[in-house]
């Protein structure tokens, strides 16, 4: 080309400039091969990373393979030429730009080879290399070749399909193929969770790769047991701020099970992506976008936050409300959108936020309230026998919940005869607290509505500091209103059934203090 009449681009800067095109790992730029495998109708993906046979190399190899639709030779050399795609500014499927081949194999490898079939006997070779680019014995993309299909893409048992070979590979994010494996087997399965649900199969070094719910609500997903906190939301929002054209936006939110995983240890909770998961997972089109704190207003994350999960999914006709980029890594939301989506979703991450607070507030008090009842169960042969009951309905219930029955009235005198226990729970009625019991087990239920919870004891339990002077006069309190209402008693019959009830209770209560 005359020098005064220069390229739009200097090639040989471009490519090396472009290496640098911002994929966060080597997970999401095979991620944007499978995108293209999809995008082909491809049902299964196999991926395989493999030490280079080479002996002055010690980088992997990388094939990305598909049953896909395959390309023809026209298609495939387009397919390597930065924004060349059939599909470019599509707003309905995974691909948009025509910039994931080429631009994901060169940010990983100097060197990308494609093999691609759409029959046995059409099968089609080109590459791109970016040693013979920069050395200038390379300005356009190779014309592809005709060549056998390999007896190996044979085994596939599929007469159409393409093959994507990192073979050179200078900038894969680790070197050892074994920690590459572990990191595509958890990126994709959550990537592509959707598909993998419906049916693709992906496999990583042949080992099929699950479906992973950052919700942990899918039954098929490795980790379930969050349970979805109300029904999706959906929201129908502008393309652009003009438009008048829409696209629906779906909200789903999910809540952990404090009670069961507050346990774990704080390695067990980061292996499980619970410690500092806190979230929101973008889906466009059933493929994750990006993750992190979005749409939530003014608030901010707290460490209470681990315990809940918010998907949002959206149609590509959004790609400009939600500010897709072309490595489609990240979102950058619009204005309109934001204002669309943020108030009701900081409101429900708030009452979230509040749920987990509360349920670790109970754990905390029932782990302080053990030493207490193992205390009265280990003392309770110096107690009159309880009567037996027959608790029913709701009070079964409870006690089955609570205490199951493992209990044993004869035997191994070191097992309790009653167990005992103290929970928080609201309550319908005026009084502080109730008892449910049936002779082997005894619930206490104290009522988080009762003002003296909300005034002195739900705060001593979540660690809030009162002075003495405040407890004593709590304590009066209690007191001074127990016995106005032992006053309210008019049949004798009542008088000493309350006498009784305080007899023992005064006794139960020394025991305790140990008196």
């Amino acid at each position: 080309m005359p020098s005064d009449h220069p390229s739009v681009i200097d090639l040989p800067n471009f490519i090396q400039a472009t290496r640098d095109s911002g994929y966060r790992s080597t997970a999401s730029a095979i991620a944007e091969l499978v995108d293209n495998s999809l995008e082909a109708g491809a049902t299964r993906v196999f991926i395989s990373v493999r030490p280079d046979p080479r002996p002055d190399r010690d980088t992997p190899i990388v094939d990305v393979t598909d049953n896909g639709a395959g390309m023809s030779r026209k298609t495939l050399r387009e397919s390597l030429r930065f924004g060349g795609s059939s599909r470019f500014g599509a707003r309905h499927g995974l691909g948009r730009f025509g910039m994931g081949l080429p631009n994901a194999s060169l940010s990983q490898s100097r060197r990308v080879e494609v093999v691609s079939w759409t029959s046995p006997k059409s099968c089609w070779f080109t590459y791109l290399d970016v040693n013979e680019i920069v050395a200038g014995r390379m300005e356009v993309v190779p014309m592809p070749q005709q060549m056998q299909l390999p007896p190996a893409l044979a085994k596939l048992e599929s007469d159409t399909g393409t093959v994507v070979r990192w073979s050179d590979c200078d900038r894969l994010e680790n070197r050892r193929s074994s920690t590459i494996e572990r990191k595509l087997i958890s990126t994709l399965g959550r990537v592509f969770r959707h598909f993998i649900w419906q049916g693709v199969r992906i496999f990583v070094n042949g080992q099929v790769v699950a479906g992973i719910d950052p919700l942990y609500v899918h039954r098929k997903s490795p980790l379930v047991g969050a349970e979805a906190f109300g029904n999706p939301l959906e929201f129908r929002v502008r393309t652009t701020p003009t438009s008048n054209e829409y696209g629906v936006v779906k909200v789903t939110f999910s809540e952990l099970p404090v009670e069961q995983w507050a346990s774990l240890t704080t390695i067990e909770k980061r292996e499980r992506g619970i410690s500092n998961g806190a979230g929101v997972s973008i889906v466009r089109g059933g493929r994750e976008i990006d993750y992190g704190w979005f749409f939530m207003g003014g608030k901010r994350r707290e460490n209470y936050d681990d315990w809940w999960r918010c998907e949002v999914q959206f149609e590509p006709v959004l790609d400009d409300a939600f500010g897709i980029t072309h490595t489609k890594q990240e979102i950058r939301p619009a204005e309109h959108l934001l204002e669309a989506l943020s108030a009701e979703l900081e409101e429900i991450a708030k009452a979230l936020n509040a749920r987990a607070r509360t349920r670790y507030a109970k754990l905390k008090s029932a782990a302080q309230v053990a030493p207490v009842e193992s205390q009265l169960q280990r003392g309770d042969a110096q107690l009159p026998t309880l009567p037996k009951r027959s608790a029913v309905g709701a009070d079964l219930a409870l006690l089955r919940r609570v205490v199951p029955k493992t209990t044993s009235t004869g035997g191994d005198a070191s097992t309790p005869s009653v167990q005992y226990r103290l929970i928080e729970e609201d309550q319908p009625d005026a009084a502080f607290f109730r008892t449910v019991t049936d002779g082997d087990r005894v619930v206490v239920v104290i009522n988080t509505k009762h003002a003296f919870y909300k005034a002195i004891y739900g705060k001593l339990t979540e660690g809030s500091v009162l002075s003495n002077e405040d407890c004593l006069r709590f304590l009066q309190a209690l007191l001074l209103s127990a016995g106005r209402a032992e006053a309210m008693a008019k049949r004798q019959s009542d008088v000493d059934a309350i006498e009784g009830f305080r007899k023992h209770w005064g006794q139960v209560l020394s025991l305790l203090l140990g008196q």
